[in-house]
């Protein structure tokens, strides 16, 4: 993995836990594969614990790891290093996803309630006019009681998400394809089609992985159809929206966003989003950061000991899953 990376996910307490449950190879850790230490490192790896920034690992990684059984990601997807010739080698491989599925339910679920209570726009309003006014006149459109929240695709994170809007008075909708009756009755929810959500909701969160049929999922026709004044919250890929759509929307007033994530990335410095106050962009955050990391390394220590113990592993990654999958 990267260096940062693993200065940042694995500290001494997380490396000294690993120590316990394999034999760890010498540090630092490898970001290349095809140096002559590495290759020296990896003849003999059994498991691979990898991370942001692993290289690929193609044919010619595997030919220099004969005794290479298992891959164990300390982050999320596994796209970007765990190759069709992992797959074909037959190697085990397991994702901390759930574990960095965690904060983004936790960003969503406090981004949820504090839109339905409109907090950042009457904190706004507060610090402008250093007037309380008078709270008999509130609008009825403020508060979360009885309110109605569509999820967009029953990830782990939607899932989360769904889990930890249970104790409130909130009424759930989830569209997934791949989500039947009896799936929405055991998580809670009402399956709606994608129209139905976006027409329903008074606030919308975007779970679905960027694949080629979500690119521009959440499209110009599904916006226009939201609730004036209602919320769109998007932690999952910016290209699933149409980013031009929802600028449109949310720069005329009509509804509000909630970007962790856009397209591009960042957004150039002289977008309109960046002057709107409708609009709340947060860097990429919603993911582990700081202390969380730490959940990661943990994650991927007790995989590693149950792998040892021959337990198998406890968040398998299985290619016949992976075009599911971020």
């Amino acid at each position: 993995m990267n260096p940062q990376a693993a200065t940042a996910v694995f500290t001494p307490r997380s490396l000294a836990a690993l120590t316990e449950v394999c034999d760890l190879a010498p540090l630092p850790a490898l970001d290349d594969l095809t140096t002559v230490r590495a290759k020296q490192l990896i003849a003999d790896v059994e498991v691979l614990v990898t991370g942001w920034g692993c290289p690929r690992l193609d044919a010619d990684v595997l030919a220099a790891a004969p005794r290479l059984k298992a891959v164990v990601h300390a982050a999320g997807s596994v796209r970007g290093h765990v190759t069709d010739a992992c797959w074909e080698r037959g190697l085990a491989v397991t994702s901390a996803a759930a574990a960095n599925a965690l904060p983004v339910a936790e960003y969503t679920l406090g981004m949820i309630l504090l839109y339905g209570k409109q907090v950042l726009e009457r904190a706004r309003d507060f610090r402008q006019t250093r007037a309380r006014g008078n709270w008999l006149l509130t609008s009825q459109q403020v508060g979360n009681y009885r309110s109605t929240v569509g999820i967009l695709s029953a990830s782990l994170i939607g899932r989360r998400v769904i889990e930890l809007l249970r104790p409130f008075d909130i009424e759930v909708l989830l569209h997934d394809p791949y989500v039947t009756e009896e799936d929405a009755a055991a998580l809670g929810v009402e399956r709606v089609g994608l129209p139905e959500l976006f027409a329903r909701s008074d606030l919308v969160s975007v779970h679905t992985p960027l694949l080629p049929e979500t690119r521009g999922l959440v499209s110009r026709e599904l916006i226009g159809s939201m609730r004036p004044g209602a919320t769109l919250i998007n932690t999952a890929r910016g290209a699933v929206v149409d980013q031009g759509a929802l600028t449109d929307a949310v720069c005329a007033g009509r509804i509000r966003a909630v970007l962790d994530v856009t397209d591009p990335e960042v957004l150039p410095a002289d977008h309109p989003l960046w002057e709107c106050d409708d609009a709340l962009i947060t860097p990429h955050l919603a993911g582990s950061q700081g202390n969380e990391w730490e959940r990661l390394a943990d994650t991927a220590v007790g995989e590693v000991a149950r792998w040892a113990a021959g337990d198998g592993f406890a968040h398998p990654v299985r290619r016949e899953r992976l075009a599911f999958l971020a």
